[in-house]
């Protein structure tokens, strides 16, 4: 039973993981990456790592996610340029996907990470997300903060790349400092006119 469960939530997350880089709409894109994070919590449940599980679903879907889905709709994407050059570029796309499953077979395959070269690790009492804690600010803690600081430089060149010079809102304090009243408030006098009925209008 755990087999198929496993095979049933990874050919779920390969097909989201799929939809992200082939669907044309970018929120419909962060939605299967929703999919995609909830079918890899899955996993890592079956693989007993539940602090890695609920930190994914509450941080990246929770947090990070939202984010994304906040500066995607607000941003003003012209869908029609991604729609551009889809089919041209897609054989090569292809290609290159092949050619990193392989590659990654032949590196990671069960040859080089099977139980043989790495033992199953022993029952311990401690907690994994006590483990997992004092690994990660004691012997990794320059890649982890490396990393920090990767994600926020990508978020941040996102940002820039999307943002399109002539569509781009710039305010001048100087100049907001400056406004008056009459510059805001015109007030217009009409004269009043009588209607056939005797009424002013």
């Amino acid at each position: 039973m755990e087999k198929i469960l496993f095979y049933c939530f990874a050919a779920i997350l390969l097909f989201a993981a799929t939809m992200v880089i082939t669907v044309r709409n970018p929120v419909r894109a962060a939605l299967f990456l929703v999919l995609a994070f909830f079918t890899s919590a899955a996993i890592w449940l079956m693989l007993e790592a539940e602090f890695l599980a609920i930190t994914l679903v509450l941080v990246y879907v929770g947090a990070v996610l939202v984010l994304f889905m906040f500066v995607v709709m607000m941003l003003d994407i012209d869908t029609s340029s991604l729609k551009e050059g889809f089919s041209r570029y897609l054989p090569l796309g292809l290609f290159v996907a092949v050619l990193i499953v392989l590659e990654l077979i032949a590196v990671l395959g069960a040859a080089n990470f099977g139980l043989e070269q790495f033992p199953a690790p022993e029952a311990s009492t401690e907690s994994n997300t006590k483990v997992l804690g004092r690994l990660l600010y004691t012997v990794y803690v320059y890649p982890f903060e490396i990393a920090s600081v990767i994600l926020t430089v990508a978020i941040v060149a996102a940002i820039m790349l999307t943002l399109r010079p002539h569509k781009r809102k710039t305010q001048d304090p100087a100049q907001q400092v400056k406004v008056r009243s009459k510059d805001r408030v015109r007030l217009v006098k009409m004269a009043s006119e009588k209607r056939q009925d005797g009424k002013s209008s």
